[in-house]
């Protein structure tokens, strides 16, 4: 088949090189436009558009999928469309343009989790198994029927950029075998079942930790928002970067305290404790939490709260 791939970050990658290397032809990449990166704010090709000029692909750069998009993607003549964490919406008269429609792989267990940020979500709400699921793409937000999936168990301590790079590397064997089984005739979707849920795309304020919450709750935050957008908790009107945490034993601190314990550092939480091992204060550089601890001029900080919580 003729296929033209639609993807941006880094996650997108696998699926991309898998569906390079298979026997059907890549005609095009669509991906978002360069984004500026860093302090200096350089223009930078997303992963995605750096993986297709390795390879020599034709390229399409466009944050919205309007008409010109349209158009240049239609000029290919693509059987299939395969849509693996795009960062926009494909609607008609694209969504036509292939004459077998696009497929996207998401990574979750549809109904659950529909939206963009289906990993995150899925650590804070604290699930233990997850999963990925390649889907005929419908006008409707990720409610197509359903070609295959994977089920994942997330394994303890684990953020949700390390599964996430889990996922897009198993979830890239899927894709191709739902891409031949579709080549083949032997494809079949079926309808989602059961009670759809909401990832939106994460903000900076996500990236909050409750203290008030249990010690648990507050691990499955960070580690929901770890890379991105980044766990945090504010201090002294200014926001302390939580880089590494694990669950801390069980010492009498209450929400939002720090303690020195036995070379850990400890915030107190709802129920129980939490040790920090790394840290990035606020207009410095990550730092091993013991060291930032014995650079504080102050005996027992703690933390504010959310203004939604004081």
């Amino acid at each position: 088949m003729r296929i033209v791939f639609a993807g941006t970050p880094e996650p997108a990658v696998p699926s991309l090189t898998a569906v390079a290397a298979s026997t059907h032809d890549l005609v095009g990449v669509v991906t978002r436009t360069d984004a500026p990166l860093g302090r200096k704010r350089v223009l930078t090709p997303s992963p995605v558009a750096r993986a297709a000029v390795e390879r020599g692909l034709p390229i399409v750069k466009a944050d919205r999928l309007d008409q010109a998009a349209t158009e240049a993607i239609a000029a290919w003549a693509p059987d299939l469309g395969v849509i693996v964490a795009y960062g926009g919406l494909v609607r008609e008269p694209l969504l036509s343009v292939p004459r077998l429609g696009w497929i996207n792989l998401h990574f979750s267990l549809l109904p659950r989790w529909r939206g963009a940020a289906p990993v995150q979500h899925a650590l804070i709400a604290g699930d233990r198994v997850t999963g990925a699921s390649v889907f005929q793409l419908v006008p409707a937000l990720d409610a197509g029927d359903v070609f295959g999936e994977l089920r994942y168990s997330v394994p303890r301590g684990a953020t949700a950029g390390e599964v996430l790079a889990d996922l897009a590397g198993a979830g890239a064997t899927l894709l191709t075998d739902v891409v031949d089984a579709i080549a083949a005739g032997t494809a079949v979707a079926t309808p989602q079942q059961g009670e759809a849920t909401l990832a939106p795309k994460l903000t900076l304020a996500d990236g909050a930790l409750d203290v008030t919450a249990s010690a648990d709750a507050v691990l499955d935050r960070f580690r929901g928002t770890t890379p991105e957008p980044g766990a945090h908790v504010s201090l002294g009107g200014q926001r302390l970067k939580v880089l590494g945490a694990h669950r801390g034993p069980d010492v009498p601190l209450a929400p939002g305290e720090f303690a020195l314990h036995e070379r850990l550092v400890l915030l107190g939480t709802g129920a129980g404790t939490i040790a920090l091992t790394t840290v990035q204060p606020a207009g410095r550089g990550a730092m091993n939490a013991g060291d930032w601890w014995r650079g504080l001029r102050t005996e027992t900080p703690r933390v504010d709260l959310p203004e939604a919580l004081s």
